[in-house]
């Protein structure tokens, strides 16, 4: 008798595992089932690395990015859209998994649970996506930052729509034939399968002054009718906080479009840790944003454990401070919107069924990062660092607010340059961040990537509304 209550008790729990596992294997099949069918080294698959039925990804003027001919996945004619776009388009495999064709593959594919990517033609609706970014821009800035043979990162978005013209990262290579990478040459190719617009975190150098200016302008009454005289270095906290001149002396407005490390090393002493965390908080630099439910790498502000020197050099953007070129693009973008920002896209809008599929819609507002009037106060005061100090001839016959940035990283490295703004133009309303690792000054070597991806962007959107 004992014998058979054991074999039964095993036999049940035989049974309820056997269940167990054909339930667990059946949500994995629900679950996952479209990205083990689309994975690359499924043998059924053939050609392109699984794109072989894959629709094809335009431009938001209906330039053909990649589409697929004679089951061979095909890229743009043009070499230089071909590797602005890598990191937004993607190529054959997955590893560049932020990318257009490593996220939406299955959508691209046409696969369904039923069918897997065998659906009849006379079934399928069209799987062809239309992207908000500008084949031409992306190639201009790509060729800008090319010129320096540096890794960077570009971007250009619509900050009342939403619409990203142009994201850029380098280095690149080309989809079409894309390299061999081993441990011989892997060193050249360090970090190209990142997007740096979207994945990166870099030190902001001054751009970050920006932070410390709306901190100041919350907390300080009178910060508008201070001066300070700046002698190009000065000691605080018992070390020396230096500046790349003796400006004398200066405005609060004038502090910032001459970048004054001394000034804004002082207001961040000022104002303390506790202040300065707060502003930080409250504008993002300690989250991520979202480009089309993909969350951008976070910056840091943290001070949590400085003294009164590294604080100081906190508010300059220097310590231990980082950011992302994605996020002082949407920053910069909340300032021009009166404080609130509206969420990146890289998918049109108009794109029919497989948008649906997605569940994604532009113009997407954002939290408030800043309020109105401090909003208000930092338009005029980007304004004037360009029409009181760089020349408003900088963007053509764009409005443009902008900070430049020299980040120094150490190291024996060049400092990281950066320049980030927005246009007030109502007919080109642009938010931009650029970076270039390891170059120089910001108004040297940012400036002018951030001038040519603006300018084209701008002439982009006015050809489609003429």
């Amino acid at each position: 008798m004992k014998r058979v209550l054991r074999r039964s008790v095993l036999i049940f729990i035989i049974t309820i595992a056997f269940i167990g596992g054909m339930c667990f294997f059946a949500f994995e099949l629900l679950t996952n089932a479209e990205d083990w069918a689309n994975q690359p080294y499924n043998a059924h698959i053939v050609g392109s690395g699984g794109l072989a039925q894959a629709g094809i990804i335009y431009d938001r003027n209906g330039e053909i990015l990649a589409q697929t001919i004679d089951e061979k996945r095909v890229y743009n004619d043009n070499e230089s859209v071909r590797k602005g776009l890598l990191h937004v388009v993607g190529d054959n495999s997955l590893n560049i998994s932020t990318a257009i064709q490593s996220r939406y593959r299955s959508q691209l594919t046409g696969y369904s649970l039923m069918w897997g990517l065998n659906m009849p033609q006379s079934l399928r609706v069209s799987h062809d996506m239309k992207l908000t970014v500008d084949a031409k821009t992306c190639a201009v800035a790509y060729d800008m930052l090319t010129n320096y043979d540096k890794k960077g990162a570009c971007v250009v978005y619509n900050y009342k729509t939403g619409e990203v013209i142009c994201s850029v990262s380098t280095y690149a290579y080309d989809p079409g034939a894309p390299p061999e990478i081993t441990e011989e040459n892997e060193s050249e190719y360090d970090g190209v399968y990142v997007d740096n617009v979207l994945s990166s975190t870099y030190t902001p150098g001054s751009i970050f002054k920006i932070v410390t200016a709306a901190a100041a302008i919350e907390n300080i009454p009178d910060i508008y009718e201070r001066t300070w005289n700046c002698t190009g270095s000065e000691e605080i906290g018992g070390s020396a906080v230096t500046c790349v001149s003796a400006h004398g002396e200066l405005t609060f407005k004038e502090a910032l479009a001459h970048s004054c490390n001394i000034v804004f090393a002082e207001l961040a002493v000022e104002l303390g840790s506790d202040k300065m965390t707060a502003e930080a908080e409250k504008v993002g630099i300690n989250k991520s944003f979202s480009v089309d439910g993909l969350k951008t790498a976070s910056g840091s502000y943290d001070v949590s454990n400085a003294n009164t020197n590294q604080l100081a050099w906190s508010g300059i953007g220097q310590y231990t401070d980082t950011v992302n070129p994605m996020q002082m693009a949407v920053i910069c973008g909340a300032i021009a919107n009166g404080g609130t920002p509206v969420e990146p896209t890289l998918i049109k809008s108009s794109t029919n069924e497989l948008l649906k599929s997605l569940n994604l819609t532009s113009n997407k507002s954002g939290k408030e990062l800043f309020s109105p009037d401090t909003a208000s106060k930092l338009d005029e005061l980007m304004r004037y660092t360009i029409t009181g100090y760089y020349g408003d001839d900088l963007f053509g016959d764009l409005k443009v607010c902008a900070k430049t940035g020299t980040a120094e990283i150490g190291n024996g490295k060049d400092p990281n340059a950066w320049m980030v703004g927005y246009s007030q133009d109502e007919d080109c309303p642009l938010a931009f961040a650029c970076v270039v690792e390891d170059s120089g000054f910001g108004i040297e070597y940012a400036g002018p990537v951030a001038e040519a991806a603006m300018k084209q962007a701008a002439q982009c959107i006015r050809d489609q509304k003429n």
